[in-house]
């Protein structure tokens, strides 16, 4: 018995050595990365000059437009008072959250002397979920004011008239002129400056100082689209706390690339969860073998 047992098993083994299918699982290559900390920019001993600085600078943003061929504000919107109301309520706040709040608030609210003529607590109700939305009741009642009394019920097209209104900084303002009336401008919000600054573009960290030295880099045909470019990337990749820099596409063009974040490419993936994940990826060389 002990005998047939073994010329079973051994026949056994025999079949599934010679039959037995071995299905590979696909297996995710990963690209050759620079090491940490050897960009040339991120010595501080070195001196780039300013021509160099905007050719780099340049170079960034044509490689973003690659990444991000679809750029563009992610508030929702469908006239510029519209985008200058939502603007107003991004302050501290995402712009999923914002767009979660603007439908009825646009519905109840279409004109500026609507705002002008609002029931505060009324108005603070409707957008709450927004956060600090007593500042923001006060702020959209006084620019629906301003704009109702001064400018004819129509947001103004300049920067200065703008940046006059209640609420309205040069933020806001270069948001509305470059997405409401195609006037290019920088938008300096807080993943602008973050990135900026870890790209070595700048060390300045006042808003305005940010976005004059960049106006000095960067082509002003491409300020808007550069600003969009920046913040999706913001949103995608380069995060504030955790950036996926071992599977960023940028990342021998980086000179924080491994020092801000993870150079790990396994742990850099899983940060990456956006819609444009796989395309993000492939940019940065990721494939299967």
């Amino acid at each position: 018995m002990f005998s047939a047992i073994c010329s079973l098993h051994s026949h056994l083994t025999t079949f599934n050595r010679t039959h037995t299918t071995v299905v590979a699982m696909p297996k995710t290559s990963a690209p050759r990365l620079p090491k940490p900390g050897s960009h040339r920019a991120a010595d501080p001993s070195h001196v780039e000059t300013p021509l160099a600085l905007k050719r780099r600078a340049r170079k960034l943003n044509r490689t973003l437009a690659v990444g991000y061929p679809d750029a563009h504000a992610e508030l929702d919107f469908s006239t510029p008072l519209e985008l200058l109301v939502a603007t107003v309520l991004s302050a501290q706040c995402t712009d999923v959250r914002v767009n979660s709040v603007t439908p009825i608030l646009f519905s109840l609210y279409p004109a500026a002397a609507d705002y002008a003529a609002a029931d505060p607590e009324e108005l603070a109700e409707v957008i709450r979920p927004t956060g600090f939305y007593q500042a923001k009741t006060r702020s959209l009642i006084g620019l629906g004011t301003a704009i109702a009394e001064k400018h004819g019920g129509e947001v103004p097209r300049t920067l200065e008239e703008l940046v006059a209104l209640p609420g309205v900084g040069r933020k806001t303002a270069n948001v509305v002129l470059g997405n409401a009336f195609g006037v290019p401008g920088i938008t300096v919000d807080t993943h602008l400056g973050r990135l900026v600054r870890r790209w070595k573009l700048t060390e300045q960290e006042d808003p305005v100082k940010v976005e004059r030295e960049l106006m000095e880099l960067i082509e002003p045909k491409e300020w808007t689209m550069f600003s969009h470019r920046v913040i999706f990337h913001g949103r995608r990749v380069c995060h504030s706390r955790k950036p996926a820099c071992g599977a960023c596409f940028l990342a021998w063009q980086c000179p924080s690339f491994g020092l801000a974040g993870t150079p790990d490419p396994e742990e850099a993936m899983a940060r990456i969860t956006s819609p444009d994940r796989e395309h993000l990826l492939a940019l940065a060389g990721f494939g299967e073998d």
